[in-house]
């Protein structure tokens, strides 16, 4: 496990850092830059990976009702915008970050017990990272922006 990693609310402080993230073309089909999705609102929260206090990569929680679209449970958070920015990818980011999930949300989403989210199908590494990190193909399909999307569930193991 990388030592220094952790998930946090986004604050201005990471505007600066955020708006250096860089993609290669082909992910940039798949995903977006953190400084195009920055807006926080209700039910709409932008996260930041820190490595070392220094953000490597981003993604959105979601409880609103666009969750619906993916799953009939009212306790679910849908996950959008996921990356890593391209100088940090191959560090283990993705999968630490990933992991770190279920701890950040028991800690600020008490209500969520699963999270779901949107994998395009020709998008094999971001498949491999989700599943090697828990996250199951629920056979559930969603036609996106650039064709057909997998939806993938995580359900939260709490401690009760």
């Amino acid at each position: 496990m990388l030592d220094g990693v952790e998930l946090q609310h986004y604050k201005t402080e990471f505007y600066e850092s955020l708006s250096e993230f860089s993609l290669p073309e082909e992910q940039k089909l798949f995903t977006s830059l953190p400084v195009a999705m920055l807006e926080a609102s209700d039910g709409r929260y932008p996260i930041v990976i820190l490595s070392e206090s220094r953000p490597v990569g981003f993604f959105i929680l979601h409880s609103s009702s666009r969750v619906r679209d993916y799953t009939d449970n009212t306790n679910a958070m849908l996950l959008t915008s996921f990356s890593i920015d391209h100088k940090q990818q191959g560090n283990g980011y993705a999968k630490i970050g990933l992991l770190q999930i279920e701890h950040f949300v028991s800690e600020f989403f008490q209500h969520c017990n699963e999270i779901v989210l949107a994998v395009n199908h020709k998008n094999i590494a971001a498949q491999k990272v989700y599943e090697k990190v828990g996250y199951q193909d629920t056979g559930r399909r969603k036609i996106g922006a650039i064709g057909e999307q997998f939806i993938y569930s995580y359900t939260l193991h709490r401690n009760k």
